[in-house]
């Protein structure tokens, strides 16, 4: 329980977790030199010091106990007091009550001054360390009355006492700077190494050059090894199945076209619609393979208009006879954010479409969450999924036949996967949930898009991201959704 409170108030970056670690031995180290310091030195060296002053009093006392009056006490006690650096005044002039002690609270050594003079000197009848920090003031009882004598403040105490806590605390700052600078520069590669690992995860290709501890090159070589063989399979997927996409349109196309002449041959009218269903679905499906192979994410950033996005998608869902209605977005999902258009209007289709497909209708809604974010939510009142299903719809190629009603459509199920990797692509997540609102499936498409344009670095050299191919032609290097 303990460890689980502390760690509510451990700094979370690494940073902060590095200057903890750095301050807190610092400044243990010098509470406990303090202290001691403070014991050793306000306690023990005072109470010697006191008791020196104990011996000139007393010395005093005896002097003035052997006269008669006061003016001949003073008299007496002239080169005495003159000696011994001790202001006497005979009789007091403003005798206080016996016991009285003054003396500032965060008086530290005050307090050892004032028990060895109770202790020792039976004559004291008060002490005032309050009336001025630099002198002490005590009333003595005598024969001939009371007795005030002040004396220096140096007398009992250190002089400049602070000075060895002045020095420590300088000292202990500027060595606590030096060392957060070092570490710094030690920290710096860890942050750049994080930062590339987070934007290739995000679509980006940021330049970066391992440097730093022996350790952090080789995670950054590791790093960079990892991400090289990420993007040749990427680039090697998109050339499949862009290869593989021309070889099947070209028949396809063939196709389309022996049934066009087909009513010429007398063949009846049903088969050949439903011979031209069949090969629209094969384009369909060859189209649905390329988007999720690509995603878009090679399209840069551009500042974007998020309401406008939503109604684009919402109105092309219409002209295909969606029943789809789009939410008054707020004010502030009108402000141009940088967001990859193509990708996003194209998971919105895909979103949209699926609504309308296993539903009677859909609702679109467009909203911020907080400086960065960006929802859009569309919400059907279909069959829904099930929860323990959710993760499962979004994996490529997932067909939930009972879930979603697959007789009301067709598809391979890459619908929510494109959608989920043009979210990554954009530093955010798809949600599944049930509508609150129309009861069936809502689905969040929720976008944290980066201030950073799109990479521009292959990592070491900050040339441009893109690689020559077969054939010559130079094409953008596929992104790691």
């Amino acid at each position: 329980m303990f460890f689980a409170w502390l760690k509510r108030y451990v700094p979370g970056g690494l940073y902060g977790r590095a200057a903890l670690i750095l301050l807190l031995p610092i400044v243990a180290l010098q509470v406990v030199v303090s202290i001691v310091f403070i014991q050793r030195h306000f306690e023990d060296v005072t109470r010697q010091m006191s008791r020196s002053v104990v011996l000139d009093l007393g010395h005093l006392l005896n002097e003035v106990h052997e006269t008669n009056s006061p003016a001949e006490a003073l008299a007496h006690t002239r080169d005495l007091r003159r000696d011994l650096e001790l202001d006497v005044t005979l009789p007091a002039a403003d005798p206080a009550p016996r016991g009285t002690v003054r003396r500032l609270f965060y008086d530290v050594s005050g307090r050892t001054v004032v028990a060895t003079l109770a202790d020792d000197i039976p004559e004291l009848r008060a002490i005032d360390l309050a009336r001025s920090s630099r002198d002490v003031t005590v009333q003595l009882e005598t024969d001939l009355g009371p007795m005030e004598v002040v004396f220096s403040r140096r007398l009992v105490t250190a002089s400049n006492p602070h000075q060895f806590l002045v020095i420590m605390g300088v000292f202990g700052v500027l060595m606590t700077a030096v060392a957060f600078v070092y570490l710094r520069n030690q920290l710096r590669p860890i942050t750049r190494l994080a930062a590339a690992a987070e934007a290739f995860g995000q679509g980006r290709v940021v330049p970066y050059r391992p440097a730093g501890a022996r350790e952090v090159r080789a995670a950054g070589a590791a790093f960079l090894d990892m991400r090289a063989r990420i993007e040749r399979q990427i680039e090697q997927r998109t050339r499949m199945l862009s290869g593989i996409s021309h070889d099947l349109r070209t028949p396809l196309t063939r196709l389309r076209l022996g049934l066009s002449m087909l009513p010429e041959s007398g063949a009846s009218s049903p088969d050949i619609a439903e011979m031209e269903r069949d090969v629209a679905e094969m384009e369909a499906l060859i189209d649905a393979f390329l988007q999720f192979a690509r995603a878009e994410a090679e399209s840069p950033p551009v500042p974007t208009d998020p309401a406008e996005l939503a109604a684009r998608a919402v109105e092309k869902a219409r002209r295909g006879g969606g029943d789809v209605r789009l939410a008054a977005p707020p004010d502030d999902a009108r402000a141009p954010v940088a967001l990859r258009a193509l990708a996003v209007e194209r998971a919105l289709d895909n979103l949209i479409g699926n609504a309308v497909r296993y539903g009677g209708r859909a609702e679109v809604s467009v909203a911020r969450l907080g400086e960065t974010a960006l929802r859009f939510s569309v919400e059907d009142d279909g069959p829904g999924i099930p929860p323990d299903r959710r993760d499962e719809a979004m994996r490529p190629f997932a067909r939930l036949d009972l879930a979603r009603n697959q007789d009301r459509g067709t598809g391979v199920g890459l619908g929510l996967a494109i959608a989920q990797e043009i979210a990554r692509a954009h530093g955010g997540r798809l949600e599944l949930s049930q509508s609150a609102r129309l009861g069936g499936l809502r689905a969040d498409l929720v976008l944290v898009p980066s201030s950073r344009p799109s990479g521009a670095g292959d990592g070491e050299a900050g040339a441009p991201a893109e690689r020559r191919i077969a054939g010559g032609e130079r094409r953008p290097v596929p992104r790691h959704p």
